[in-house]
Formats: C-alpha cells, sequence, structure tokens
C-alpha cells in the first residue's frame, strides 16, 4: 500500500495535489461526484470483479494513489459511489404527515429511467457481495444500515403519530419488503420496477402489512 501511494504521488495528475502517504487529499464535491458517476458507468459496462482501480484512474484521470488514499480500496470506492446515487439525500426531509405520504414520497425520489438502470447494477452487485466480503463489509457501512436508520426514523414518525402500532411485527421487515418488490419486478414480472409498481405494490402490500389503511 505504502509503495503504490509513493510511486501514484510521484505521478499525480494534473492538478490534483501531491500529498505524503498516509495523507488524504482534498476533493472538491463536484469532482468528488465526477469520481462516483464514473465508477458507476465503468460498473455497468464491465462488473464489479472486473473493475480495477487502475480503469478507475484512467478514466477520471486520476493518480491510483489519490483514490487509495481517499477511499482505501475498490469495494468502499463502489459502496461510496452507489450511495451517492441514491436520489433526494436522507429521509430527514421527507415527512408528509403520512406514512402512506412518506413512503410514497420517497418512492418519487427516482424517476423510472432511474430505477431500471439501478435495478441492473444492483443484481450485477448483489452477485458480487456475496464472493466479497470487504464488499458486503463497506455496503452494510454505507447503504444497507444509513437505510435501516431512515425507514426507522419514518416508521418512528408513524408511531408517534399513532399509525402504526409499536408492537407490530411487519415493523423489523419494511426494509426486506420494499428491497424484495423492488428486485421482484425483474426475476417474476420480467420487467424493471417503475413508480407505479412500486407506489400500488406499497399500498396493497407494505401499509396493510403494518395495519395502515389506503382508503
Amino acid at each position: 500500500m505504502t509503495e503504490v501511494a509513493s510511486k501514484g504521488a510521484a505521478s499525480a495528475a494534473p492538478g490534483e495535489p501531491v500529498l505524503a502517504p498516509g495523507r488524504r487529499s482534498r476533493i472538491t464535491p463536484e469532482r468528488e461526484a465526477e469520481l462516483y458517476e464514473a465508477v458507476l458507468d465503468l460498473l455497468r459496462e464491465v462488473g464489479y470483479d472486473a473493475l480495477t482501480m487502475d480503469a478507475v484512474a484512467a478514466r477520471t484521470r486520476s493518480s491510483k494513489a489519490t483514490l487509495y488514499r481517499q477511499w482505501g480500496g475498490k469495494a468502499e470506492l463502489v459502496a461510496k459511489a452507489v450511495r451517492h446515487n441514491k436520489p433526494g439525500g436522507s429521509a430527514d426531509g421527507v415527512d408528509t404527515g403520512s406514512l402512506r405520504g412518506d413512503l410514497h414520497a420517497l418512492t418519487l425520489r427516482s424517476d423510472d429511467c432511474e430505477m431500471e438502470q439501478n435495478s441492473a447494477l444492483m443484481r450485477g452487485l448483489a452477485m458480487a457481495v456475496h464472493g466479497n466480503p470487504d464488499l458486503l463489509k463497506a455496503f452494510k457501512a454505507h447503504l444497507i444500515e444509513p437505510e435501516l436508520a431512515e425507514f426507522r426514523r419514518v416508521l418512528q414518525r408513524a408511531i408517534d403519530r399513532g399509525e402504526v402500532r409499536a408492537d407490530n411485527p411487519a415493523i423489523d421487515y419494511v426494509m426486506h419488503m420494499m428491497i424484495g418488490g423492488f428486485a421482484a419486478r425483474s426475476l417474476i414480472d420480467a420487467q424493471p420496477p417503475t413508480q407505479a409498481f412500486l407506489l400500488s405494490y406499497i399500498d396493497a402490500v407494505v401499509l396493510p402489512a403494518l395495519g395502515v389503511t389506503t382508503s
């Protein structure tokens, strides 16, 4: 790692700060977004296993040392790129006054085109996660746990409003239901998930399981 960083520091791309090994370079939010988009493009093109830090460095005109200093490795970079691609930011900004409204608002943050792209991307990454402990760890830290925390906040507001009973056993499985509906659309129906499908799925499956009426 030190050897890689030393070599990369000497060959940093123009405009990138050259730092001593072990120090993180400063990357602007705009540059970070460009890097994440390039990573996602490469993932769609070649998949996780064939993606390399060399390819990311070449695609983004970065030094490999900068990438390692900033993200540590491929798994961390990929997980953060996927997290960054999540539309709409945190669920903290969504509070419609009802659980149905909140879940619908969260769903509508992605249009049908984004859902189709994300569905294909996540299918490939799901296979990679099972054979890569580093990727699984990074996904748990940057995607799964934050998503669970967001759903817990949304559900806690519903509990506080009296919409959902605190002892409803389905509370612990809301994220499972949401991911299941998203993934099963392609597997069972051979169609990409869409806003219309997921909104109807929420009304027909998720909310009734939580004891929330939709009529």
